[in-house]
């Protein structure tokens, strides 16, 4: 085990959300539950990143090639109950390597984030757009993609579905 390993793991608990409200009255949930969708849909409370409100800095992590596979699979699972606990989660294609969602994961902290309550908020890789994908080769949508491009529809400049 890489001696900075626990160190790490620890870190991770500590970023747990520890202020979560209490749960509100039905009426109240269900105003306060669409509150929140307006302020994440306006953009209005995405002001800080992921990393500000969990205390979590990309320095925390070191590269991922000092730790082995089942080290990262450790850290990974650590992290994902900790984004839980801010109502958070990563969506990762299960091909991608676990050295490059690492990475990503890693990346999160950098994204702007709005805390909910009520909601539940997903970071998300894919753009839609394969060639600029975070995702590279692993990309859900490159499969697609390479058939447009064989099909002679990409680089035409028009949009293949207008």
């Amino acid at each position: 085990m890489h001696p900075y390993l626990p160190h790490l793991l620890e870190d991770i608990a500590n970023a747990h959300r520890t202020d979560v409200p209490k749960i509100p009255e039905q009426e109240q949930g269900f105003n306060d539950y669409f509150a929140e969708v307006e302020r994440y849909l306006s953009g209005e409370s995405s002001e800080h990143t992921f990393g500000y409100y969990c205390g979590l800095a990309p320095e925390d992590f070191p590269p991922s090639q000092i730790f082995s596979e089942e080290e990262i699979k450790k850290i990974f699972d650590a992290f994902g109950r900790m984004m839980h606990s801010w109502n958070a989660g990563i969506s990762i294609p299960e091909k991608v390597p676990f050295s490059h969602r690492y990475q990503l994961m890693v990346l999160t902290l950098t994204k702007a984030f709005t805390v909910l309550n009520t909601g539940f908020v997903e970071f998300d890789f894919c753009s839609g757009y394969a060639p600029d994908c975070e995702l590279g080769k692993y990309c859900s949508c490159r499969e697609f993609w390479d058939e447009l491009e064989e099909d002679g529809l990409q680089d035409s400049g028009e949009d293949p579905f207008m």
